[in-house]
């Protein structure tokens, strides 16, 4: 059985109590593995720090898990807590604790045939029906440029160390083997599709990271043996279950894999025991806090993910408006805020906004850094950000105090036209690439996350100053002091396309997925075509059968 990414998650718990139990009913030396990311998403998280998820999975009796980037999000003191409590070991070969002071004493850089519970090896052998498993893990390398592990935890080369950690498996006489993995399916180059055929031994992959829905086991055919793929998606809405035969010498000869849902539209009922334990012990302060209302809203507050890693939103506007106040409050220099996408998690349904959704919106309680770049580093890092589109990329920036336009048909690196700043306040002016601007973010993203390596430059230099707010605090203020804030785009970032690529057909129009901006000179028409965002004409055009979700602004800003 198998877990993974379940981010606080634990309102369905009772139901995977049952389902558990389910499974063990059938099968009672079933291995229960976790894939990491147990930490940070709900208030649950937010308020317990992932103890109420560790007596929920110590009641489980899990036999293994391997470390998610976001166990690292609140560096590893938080994190030695949650391995010190746990009734299980956890494993992970490419994570070296060797130089963290707060988690070197329970790190051991071997595979344990006795493993303890609340230690951490490369890897350990479990023997299930008098059959030996190796069962080791893998964390993504990019963990620190994604989260907060903190300088003395290192991230070392996930094939080399696979490939080492197979060796000492069937030296030790094991030949069915179970990578507990938090890489991702098919993500990038480094993910479970590329482990399975770089490293030949490997029986079964049990994935995390990307939130994938495997509704069956992903089969990797790749040399002499074949590599079962398995991934449950998010969130605690399904265990999955994996049953596999092996041959005398460990060769996979059959399988069968599926996923019991445990999640809100389970027709599972609760296991009194875990309900109770929930109920009682944890759910009070969770819905005293989700009664919190902190603010309003007249409209819907965008923060989906498609649209948050690829276009402006007026939620992305809002944080970034919240961010740049507070930050002119420490340094009245500061004239600039940026948010990367992948911090923003949900949206905001209109009516009163409570703390529980604010909580969701920002769950890592990032905190305020405020930088001093040069005007070249800002298009830099707004380079960065477009480089992806049309693609997600959790490093899109939403900006204050800003607004820029970007060309995608351009090459990446090349492709922002133009940035203008509001220094004063109330105009904007084009940016000065020698100029020294005071420009606000979050320690997370000041620190080169999301791949700013602008930005860790600046911090390596001392360009950098952290005074300590944190993100959610930062927005529920501004709130309260801005009730009437605004809910419509302000065209802050646009996308520049030329007045042929604008329209598509009267059968399948041409959808635009942002705020665009189209120079018509010499353009008489413009048609089928949809723009979820505003549009920007730089002269006067007729419009056919061309829907506008925002506003139609003419003139050549």
């Amino acid at each position: 059985m198998h877990t993974n990414d379940t981010h606080g998650h634990i309102e369905y718990v009772p139901k995977k109590v049952t389902a558990i139990k389910q499974v063990r009913q059938a099968n009672p030396n079933a291995l229960l593995l976790d894939a990491g990311d147990v930490f940070s998403g709900t208030l649950y998280f937010n308020e317990y720090k992932g103890q109420a998820d560790l007596e929920f999975m110590n009641l489980l009796e899990y036999d293994a898990m391997t470390f998610g980037n976001h166990e690292f999000d609140l560096g590893t003191s938080e994190l030695k807590g949650f391995v010190s409590a746990a009734k299980f070991p956890f494993v992970s070969a490419n994570v070296n604790f060797s130089n963290d002071a707060t988690l070197k004493n329970s790190f051991h850089d071997s595979i344990s045939e006795a493993p303890v519970d609340g230690q951490i090896y490369n890897g350990i052998i479990k023997v299930v029906n008098g059959e030996k498993i190796g069962i080791f893990g893998l964390t993504t390398e990019e963990t620190p440029s994604i989260s907060s592990p903190g300088d003395g935890v290192q991230f070392e080369a996930y094939i080399a160390e696979a490939t080492k950690a197979v060796q000492q498996f069937k030296a030790l006489g094991v030949n069915k083997i179970i990578a507990l993995s938090h890489l991702g399916y098919n993500n990038g180059t480094a993910n479970d599709l590329a482990l399975a055929k770089a490293v030949e031994g490997i029986d079964i992959i049990v994935g995390g990271h990307t939130h994938s829905l495997l509704e069956k086991p992903i089969v990797d055919s790749t040399g002499n043996e074949p590599t079962l793929i398995v991934q449950t998606g998010e969130y605690s809405n399904n265990l999955g279950v994996l049953d596999v035969q092996f041959d005398l010498f460990g060769k996979v000869i059959g399988y069968d894999g599926r996923l019991i849902n445990i999640g809100e539209k389970s027709t599972l009922l609760d296991d009194t025991q875990a309900k109770q334990i929930l109920d009682t012990k944890y759910k009070p302060a969770v819905d005293a806090k989700k009664a919190e209302v902190v603010g309003n809203t007249t409209g819907v507050l965008d923060g989906e993910r498609a649209n948050v890693r690829t276009r402006e939103t007026n939620l992305g506007n809002l944080i970034t408006d919240g961010m740049l106040a507070k930050a002119k409050e420490i340094d009245s220099e500061t004239v600039i805020a940026v948010q990367n996408g992948g911090g923003i998690r949900a949206s905001i349904d209109a009516g009163d906004i409570t703390m529980a959704e604010v909580l969701t919106v920002m769950p890592f309680g990032n905190s305020l850094a405020i930088m001093k770049l040069t005007g070249s580093e800002i298009e830099a890092a707004l380079e960065h950000s477009v480089s992806a589109f049309p693609a997600q990329l959790g490093g899109f920036l939403h900006v204050s105090g800003l607004r820029f336009h970007y060309d995608p048909s351009k090459p990446v690196g090349d492709r922002v036209t133009k940035v203008e700043v509001k220094e004063n306040g109330t105009d904007y002016v084009l940016i000065n690439p020698t100029k020294v601007y005071t420009v606000a973010t979050n320690t997370f993203t000041a620190k080169g996350g999301d791949g700013f390596t602008m930005f860790a430059t600046a911090f390596a230099e001392g360009r950098v100053s952290e005074p300590g707010n944190v993100d959610w605090e930062m927005f529920v203020e501004y709130l309260t002091e801005n009730p009437q804030f605004n809910t419509d785009l302000e065209g802050r970032i646009i996308v520049s396309v030329s007045a042929a690529s604008f329209s598509g057909t009267a059968e399948t129009p041409k959808v635009h997925n942002s705020n665009v901006f189209v120079d018509v000179t010499g353009v008489t028409k413009l048609s089928n075509a949809v723009v979820k965002g505003n549009l920007y004409l730089s002269g006067s055009v007729e419009l056919d059968n061309v829907t506008v979700e925002g506003e139609t602004v003419f003139g050549d800003n």
